[in-house]
């Protein structure tokens, strides 16, 4: 979504920090270009550069970008080769998942400490019902102010903060507080806020639909709020044309729901150059294994069903999966599963993206366990927890299957990957 000047900002001060938030009280906290500051919190050296984290190879995508990259027009979602040919100079990462969501838990539990109301949208937002924390902490802007104050001392980190009377308005003023500010919508300022805004902002317009809205004349919120509905659903149909026009007039009735959870955890490995390899192809999923099983533990979760996700050289996609007799978290039973899930499979082809999910999730805290007979009471799931905690340390980079560290004799024959 594009700025435009003549937009509301956090220096207009009929929306600034100063407005009056006393009938406000929605918080949606986003974290400023979260994978790359975390990165550069790791990493002091690259503070000003243009740092991309994402996918590294010539099929990559960028997951983040610093707004120093930014500047030279990356974004999210954008291929790594186009982000390449516009910012050669940038530093470019893969992803480190494990220190995103250690770096996640910390900034959400600085939430909760201020409302059990949060409501996670991902590793790096998430919405606040502070009604409740008022009489405590003060008004909703002096809470977002409390927040962003130790978001930053405690994790050197930075975030902006979009205060509204509800959920929709508050996302937005967030999205207009960046980066690294804050900005209160009052109820009685909503419409002024929202109309001058362009029509992609509401949620549910893609490129596509904003299209076919813009081809009826309808370039800003405000012009989609006047139009008739019937005009809508030629546009839109008929289901998204009753809600876009209430978003259109700042009507949105949903609350802040703390006891939403992930259905299901996964990470997908896409090849450089498609594959037949199998011994490439099983130290993929082993590697996915471990990034799925670092998630699960990180969340707390435990899972039933572990998929297998294969795309085929000509872009045909396979689906397996396996429901385990008790849940886990463990990366060698979920290895051991999806490497049996593709021998079964058998593609006899090349694979371009092989990926590992878990479904049927569940906390972790008293979860069924089942020991196999003659197993030691310690096994892979504390080995796992005691490399998670290292890796916390001090990078997950220092540790991890030994069949996945660099070899340093490149003469030495590779055995076939465990865990």
């Amino acid at each position: 979504m594009g700025r435009s000047q003549s937009l509301p900002r956090g220096d207009d001060p009929r929306f600034g920090p100063d407005a009056d938030d006393s009938a406000s009280p929605i918080l949606h906290v986003d974290m400023d270009a979260f994978f790359a500051a975390v990165e550069v919190r790791r990493r002091p050296e690259l503070r000003g550069r243009p740092v991309i984290v994402g996918g590294i190879g010539p099929r990559g995508v960028v997951s983040s970008a610093s707004y120093e990259a930014r500047r030279y027009g990356v974004r999210s979602a954008m291929p790594t080769s186009q982000a390449r040919a516009r910012c050669p100079h940038a530093v470019y990462l893969a992803p480190d998942f494990s220190a995103y969501t250690a770096a996640s838990r910390a900034v959400m539990q600085i939430f909760r400490d201020v409302t059990p109301l949060v409501e996670p949208l991902s590793l790096d937002e998430a919405f606040l019902d502070v009604t409740g924390a008022r009489r405590l902490f003060g008004s909703p802007a002096t809470i977002a102010r409390l927040i962003r104050r130790r978001v930053a001392e405690e994790q050197a980190l930075t975030c902006s903060v979009g205060v509204a009377p509800t959920k929709f308005v508050a996302k937005l003023g967030s999205t207009r507080a960046k980066p690294d500010g804050l900005l209160v919508v009052p109820p009685g300022q909503v419409l002024d806020f929202l109309h001058p805004l362009p029509v992609d902002a509401l949620w549910g317009v893609g490129e596509r639909a904003a299209e076919s809205l813009r081809r009826l004349g309808l370039a800003t919120v405000g012009d989609l709020a006047e139009a008739p509905v019937g005009m809508l659903r030629r546009a839109v149909g008929a289901a998204s044309a009753s809600h876009l026009h209430e978003l259109a007039w700042g009507r949105d009735p949903r609350g802040v729901s703390p006891e939403h959870v992930d259905k299901s955890i996964g990470a997908e490995m896409t090849f450089d150059v498609d594959v037949a390899d199998p011994l490439q192809i099983r130290r993929a999923l082993l590697a996915l294994s471990a990034k799925v099983g670092v998630r699960l533990r990180g969340s707390g979760q435990v899972g039933r069903t572990v998929s297998l996700k294969v795309r085929l050289a000509d872009f045909r996609t396979v689906s397996r999966s396996r429901t385990l007799d008790v849940p886990t978290d463990t990366a060698r039973e979920m290895f051991d599963t999806v490497w049996a899930l593709y021998t079964a499979l058998d593609p006899g082809e090349r694979i371009r993206l092989v990926g590992v999910r878990v479904e049927g999730l569940a906390s972790a805290q008293g979860a069924a366990r089942q020991l196999t007979l003659g197993a030691p009471e310690r096994g892979w799931r504390e080995a796992e927890a005691v490399a998670d905690a290292a890796a916390a340390r001090f990078g997950r980079s220092v540790i991890g299957p030994a069949s996945l560290m660099a070899d340093p004799d490149p003469r030495r024959k590779e055995n076939p990957p465990r865990p």
